[in-house]
């Protein structure tokens, strides 16, 4: 599991690529609106892991919506920790998986979803999506703004 720990550590510093997101930490901070209900999107439309079979590199485009509670993820910390899959041999689902179930620990956000947008391996775009339950009522919930695969471009 991806530690995580108080304090932006990796912010203004220079910051070596983690080896694998086992290695990976990732930083929160206090959220400073711990009372609102307010969605954080990340989107990462070049994410890079590899084939558990092939050792091919896969491709896809993540996008994380979170309601924070207590803690914000730190970016730099996050771009750093989805980097670091890009020597991790794991199937998309397990890939988007890991990256949910790891910022839900992190972060116990209020409420969690991503969508992860695979390019196609085999003629067959595989798209994984997840989420911690319904938003918040009222949330103002936009479209993740990904389209269907059609070269997605």
């Amino acid at each position: 599991m991806t530690k995580t720990r108080q304090g932006a550590a990796l912010l203004g510093q220079k910051s070596s690529l983690p080896a694998s997101p086992d290695e990976a930490e990732l930083d929160i901070v206090p959220n400073p609106r711990p009372s609102e209900s307010y969605l954080v999107r990340f989107a990462a439309p070049e994410f890079t892991s590899l084939c558990p079979v092939t050792g091919q590199p896969d491709f896809a485009h993540i996008v994380i919506d979170y309601v924070p509670a207590e803690w914000l993820v730190e970016s730099k910390s996050l771009k750093l920790y989805l980097a670091s899959f890009r020597t991790l041999g794991a199937f998309h689902e397990d890939c988007t998986m890991r990256i949910a179930l790891d910022l839900k620990s992190a972060l116990a956000p209020k409420w969690l979803r991503i969508g992860a947008y695979w390019y196609p391996r085999g003629g067959i775009p595989i798209d994984v999506f997840w989420q911690t339950g319904e938003p918040p009522q009222g949330l103002w919930l936009p479209d993740q703004g990904v389209p269907p695969y059609r070269g997605r471009g």
